[in-house]
């Protein structure tokens, strides 16, 4: 269990003075932290004062940079042991908060997995389960909750994977992918979300492609066999398949289906040479 004296707390905020000093003033009761940042990404409304008064430490972006900018900027910033990284707009509780840090120690990062019913809008939900459908396969093992900002890690472990994480909203999906494929242990913690303050910032239809290319980033350097095989497995198979269907229609084997079959070949060595090239960059990580 890590000792709340020892954990960071890194509020990323942009245009959020309506939930800010509420959260501030809730996680300082909740217990005695080393210290909370909170970083107002180039916010227009009063967030850095409303989070000045309700007694946080302030780190300002001149602009706005991005939600994965300011993470990186407390971490960065942070002096603590762990990093516990809480939503600036309310919609986690402070109280779960302890107990996403209690897990810590044993657990190099704990996330906050909330049930579907608390996730807001039926698209938000459908896209967050395709995602988490995903995620699972790629990392083979169940992944409750992808995109969840709720979420307390060790801040040695953060800092490895500081250069691949993005400065979008793609943070968070980064973060679980890589602590699962560098063989970290990662646990998730039922939550409970609840409504935001204010409008989501967050676009399925814009940020949702954006998610599904991180994720495919994240898995090719870590393991690119398990995008890889698929890919020239339906490659093999489409070859294949139809080689048989015009054996027996035309009596002959066509270009298409040699293709296919040579495409598939290609791709598994060039997978091969990718896990090769992945084992070789992370052979002396600690």
């Amino acid at each position: 269990m890590a000792d709340p004296s020892t954990v960071s707390v890194v509020i990323p905020a942009m245009n959020e003075s309506a939930a800010i000093g509420r959260l501030v003033r809730e996680l300082a009761g909740a217990a005695a932290w080393h210290e909370i940042l909170v970083v107002d990404d180039g916010s227009t409304d009063n967030t850095a004062a409303e989070a000045a008064a309700a007694g946080a430490q302030v780190v300002r972006h001149p602009y706005n940079k991005g939600n994965g900018a300011a993470v990186k900027s407390g971490i960065r910033r942070a002096t603590g042991e762990f990093v516990l990284i809480i939503d600036g707009d309310g919609q986690h509780r402070p109280s779960d908060a302890l107990r996403l840090t209690a897990r810590l120690d044993p657990y190099d990062l704990v996330v906050g997995a909330r049930s579907a019913q608390t996730q807001s809008g039926t698209t938000r939900r459908l896209g967050n389960a395709v995602l988490n459908w995903l995620a699972a396969f790629l990392t083979e093992r169940p992944i409750p909750d992808l995109t969840s900002g709720f979420r307390a890690a060790r801040r040695d472990c953060l800092l490895e994977f500081l250069s691949l994480m993005p400065n979008g909203f793609s943070t968070p999906t980064t973060t679980t992918l890589c602590f699962i494929k560098a063989g970290y242990n990662v646990a998730f913690e039922p939550v409970e979300a609840r409504p935001r303050e204010g409008t989501s910032k967050i676009r399925l239809s814009s940020d949702g492609p954006k998610f599904l290319l991180i994720m495919l980033r994240i898995i090719t350097i870590f393991s690119p066999l398990r995008i890889f095989v698929p890919i020239a497995a339906l490659s093999f198979a489409l070859g294949a398949g139809y080689a048989v269907f015009t054996v027996f229609t035309e009596m002959h084997v066509t270009n298409s289906s040699v293709l296919l079959v040579v495409l598939a070949v290609i791709i598994l060595l060039v997978g091969l040479v990718s896990e090769q090239i992945s084992a070789l960059r992370f052979d002396g990580r600690r």
